[in-house]
């Protein structure tokens, strides 16, 4: 048994780590901004509920074994996104670069975004107009200048990030099963991926690193 934080644990991809982790016996620290609003994630013994921040990493990760950053700002588009920070992403970057090493934790595990994927013409989905709506374009750049602070400065710690795909489904099943890629957008037209199952894959990445300093695609 082994222990793991959780950044963003009372969102789907959070929840869902969080699940795994536990149905294969890891510890657990869910780290939220607000705990009385998820007070249900502490009903295990084997999970700790606490106030955090992502941005404000070192304090809370030490003794872990890997920390999983699946924090978002926003829950969707419906919210709008006016108030984003477009730095949000490349401050939590620095956070876990420079806390996760002073705090001894060596793997750093990331949810990445579908925008940032390579389309078949080489651009990223973000930049194409057809493809992607205008209004979600700012919180895309944002997450993809969060990437480039990892690929550009996060090599003292053993980062993955791991992009699902478009058709991300929060009801979908847990099959214990999903592929990997690379940078490019996957070739099957019906690629898709439950968040249980990009659970599974965080979590294999947590037991059985085989990925390293990279970015990758995950997908059914």
């Amino acid at each position: 048994m082994s222990s793991v934080v959780v950044f963003g644990a009372g969102g789907r991809a959070g929840r869902a780590v969080t699940a795994e982790a536990r149905g294969r016996g890891h510890r657990v620290t869910a780290v939220v901004r607000d705990p009385d609003k998820y007070t249900g994630l502490a009903t295990d013994d084997g999970v700790r509920l606490v106030r955090g921040d992502v941005t404000d990493a070192a304090g809370l990760v030490r003794g872990h074994g890997s920390v999983v950053h699946t924090v978002s700002p926003f829950s969707g588009p419906e919210q709008g996104f006016a108030g984003l920070d477009p730095l949000f992403y490349v401050k939590a970057a620095d956070a876990l670069i420079g806390g996760l090493p002073e705090a001894g934790v060596g793997r750093l595990l990331v949810v990445g975004l579908f925008a940032n994927l390579k389309a078949a013409g080489g651009h990223l989905v973000l930049d194409d107009p057809e493809a992607f709506p205008r209004e979600i374009r700012p919180f895309a750049a944002a997450h993809t200048a969060g990437l480039d602070r990892l690929r550009t400065h996060g090599g003292a710690v053993d980062w993955l990030m791991l992009t699902p795909p478009a058709r991300l489904e929060a009801g979908g099943i847990r099959t214990g099963g999903y592929r990997t890629g690379g940078d490019d957008v996957p070739e099957s037209p019906t690629a898709h991926l439950s968040y249980a199952d990009l659970a599974v894959a965080l979590v294999d990445e947590h037991e059985r690193p085989t990925l390293h300093r990279t970015r990758v695609s995950v997908f059914n």
